[in-house]
């Protein structure tokens, strides 16, 4: 089968990825290990250095401040593609250069930003519903990162391009449930501030309005009290309207200092925390795939996650599903949870279906079903 050329925008990968940068950057390296795809990243002209190692072709066309990025994704983009003649261009955030003249894929993550708007500032909420509109009508094909996406977009916009779903992986290599080194897990975990041999909670994400980190916080504080070894762990980076974690942690009047935030991860150390945690608490209200569920379970951690929502449709009995914002069901599961402790049977039964589920999750398989949509796009 002849090797599809294929342009990949890396433009709106930050620094330290999360969320779609992850998965933009995750694809990349395993597009990058096919044969039957001839990759060329579209990058900011100066962040080369680290899309090289890839191995394809590297375009350091995009400027760096996102303002700019998106204006020049109409402007210039289309002229970029012209002289690197690809089969196909992948915008993998929600937006495409709406005058290019060949097949584009478009990745379609949530449907939040007309489902929830005040979760978003404003700018990004009429920038990201209007992109979603025209990628409905005109791309090639969209790619869904799960089918609750999929199934919201289709009720939300006329979806006139075809629509393949294509599943997050999980680096194996990075998350698993036995440490390669136990002692450095141990000191990774110290380094988080988080005493050695106590209990903990464990939730791991930006902190942005739609993860319900603050009913996270108020969940801990009710059942804290029976469980008086252990600790919540807030690992993360505060994002757009992360203040509303710190009103809700100043708050808390009796377990305050059991609450422990770790700021920004280093990735090494994720993996280390969700295998020691003794529960991994993901309560967001929605999202298009939600990763962090996903590593839980790799790790073989106990998790806690929302009902009705990708995260559900992702671990299934896997996981302890709650309601929506139900700060008394999921302090309830917390303490099922924490009072079961590891080795319980039910804990023991959940955790070897989370293991399955996450066997089958990786970013080669996710990296097929998207040449899948590359190949629909361009009729090959």
């Amino acid at each position: 089968m002849t090797a599809l050329r294929v342009a990949l925008d890396v433009t709106a990968v930050p620094p330290n990825p999360a969320g779609a940068g992850r998965y933009t950057l995750e694809l990349a390296v395993a597009l990058a290990r096919r044969e039957d795809v001839d990759l060329v990243a579209v990058s900011r002209r100066h962040d080369v250095a680290r899309w090289r190692h890839l191995g394809g072709t590297v375009v350091p066309a995009a400027p760096s401040a996102r303002p700019l990025r998106l204006a020049w994704e109409q402007a210039v983009l289309p002229a970029v593609l012209r002289r690197v003649r690809p089969d196909v261009h992948h915008g993998p955030h929600y937006t495409m250069p709406e005058r290019a003249r060949l097949p584009i894929a478009v990745t379609i993550h949530d449907c939040t930003f007309f489902d929830h708007p005040e979760w978003h500032e404003r700018s990004k909420v009429l920038l990201f519903r209007r992109a979603i509109t025209v990628a409905a009508r005109r791309a090639a094909v969209l790619v869904c990162v799960s089918a609750t996406t999929a199934r919201r977009l289709g009720e939300l916009v006329r979806v006139e391009a075809p629509v393949v779903v294509a599943p997050h992986g999980v680096d194996h290599a990075r998350f698993g449930p036995e440490p390669a080194d136990r002692a450095a897990d141990e000191a990774a975990v110290r380094r988080l501030g988080i005493p050695p041999g106590r209990p903990f909670v464990c939730f791991v994400g930006t902190m942005e309005p739609r993860k319900n980190v603050p009913g996270l916080v108020q969940a801990f504080d009710r059942m804290a009290a029976a469980h008086p070894d252990a600790l919540l762990v807030l690992a993360g980076m505060p994002g757009w309207g992360g203040d509303a974690v710190a009103r809700a942690v100043a708050a808390v009047e009796r377990h305050r200092d059991r609450v422990v935030q770790t700021g920004y991860v280093p990735d090494d150390a994720v993996p280390a925390l969700l295998r020691s945690a003794t529960v991994v608490a993901y309560p967001s209200l929605s999202e298009g795939y939600g990763l962090p569920a996903l590593e839980a379970l790799a790790c073989g951690a106990p998790l806690v996650t929302t009902a009705g929502t990708a995260m559900a449709e992702l671990a299934g009995e896997a996981a302890v599903l709650v309601p929506p914002g139900d700060v008394g069901a999921l302090a309830e599961a917390l303490d099922g949870l924490l009072a079961a402790g590891r080795g319980a049977r039910a804990v023991e039964d959940r955790r070897r279906q989370g293991l399955a589920i996450a066997a089958g999750r990786t970013w080669d398989a996710s990296a097929a079903r998207h040449v899948e949509a590359y190949r629909r796009a361009t009729g090959a």
